[in-house]
């Protein structure tokens, strides 16, 4: 057996066409999923009544449980729960022509959500309650203190874990082609198929892949070598 290197780069050039897909499939649950990180987050670490058991549970099932499961859960079960929904209260809602792709983002924003939560909270925690008290001091509200003081600190310091994320997403967006969404693994998938040869098509996967992470560590490096600085007070 030998390696067809030509049919590397043509396997490539068709692969890149599926990265939008997979780039939304990886950004969009993480931003979305940052505001309910933040969210509960904050509601575990002050433990905010009647919440504070619900924000527990979320983040234990998601972090508990395998991504693949939550997408599978999602794409089979809420169609079928919007269908009961709609008969009942007729909404005249057609599960059929929802895409694909909204269920998976569905499943990637709770499961990014928990992981983002833990990151943030850990962020948060690691601040010095004397930040907090310096800014009572000169008249901020809990609030005012939290948005201005510790959570740029708790982010500034999260940055590695972020890039963590990040990239475990961005591998975790090739579960998507289990239920038909095309994405690169996907694409590397397909274009293997068309033409037997498995091992060039996800070698050319793995470079797009890695490609991306190469770049996402590289401005994770950019962004800690700005934040170190400004927090050493020098300029870099």
């Amino acid at each position: 057996m030998t390696i067809d290197i030509p049919f590397i780069w043509t396997a490539f050039k068709e692969i890149i066409k599926a990265l939008p897909i997979t780039l939304i499939l990886t950004i969009v649950p993480l931003l979305a999923g940052f505001l309910i990180g933040i969210g509960v987050a904050l509601v575990r670490i002050y433990k905010v009544k009647f919440l504070y058991r619900i924000a527990n549970g979320y983040v234990s099932f998601f972090r508990g449980t395998p991504i693949i499961m939550h997408i599978m859960v999602i794409y089979f079960g809420f169609p079928l729960l919007l269908d009961q929904l709609s008969l009942r209260f007729d909404l005249g809602i057609q599960t059929n022509k929802i895409p694909i792709i909204l269920f998976v983002l569905i499943a990637l924003t709770l499961a990014a959500g928990s992981y983002l939560s833990e990151i943030i909270r850990s962020g948060i925690i690691s601040v010095s309650n004397g930040q907090m008290e310096a800014a009572y001091s000169v008249g901020m509200t809990k609030f005012q203190a939290m948005i201005r003081i510790i959570l740029p600190q708790a982010l500034a310091q999260s940055i590695p874990n972020f890039t963590n994320v990040f990239v475990g997403f961005l591998h975790t967006s090739s579960i998507a082609f289990l239920v038909s969404q095309k994405e690169v693994t996907g694409a590397a998938n397909i274009v293997a198929s068309v033409n037997l040869k498995f091992l060039e098509a996800f070698i050319a996967a793995g470079i797009i892949y890695w490609g991306i992470t190469i770049l996402v560590e590289g401005i994770s490096f950019l962004l800690e070598k700005k934040v170190t600085a400004y927090n050493r007070g020098g300029v870099s």
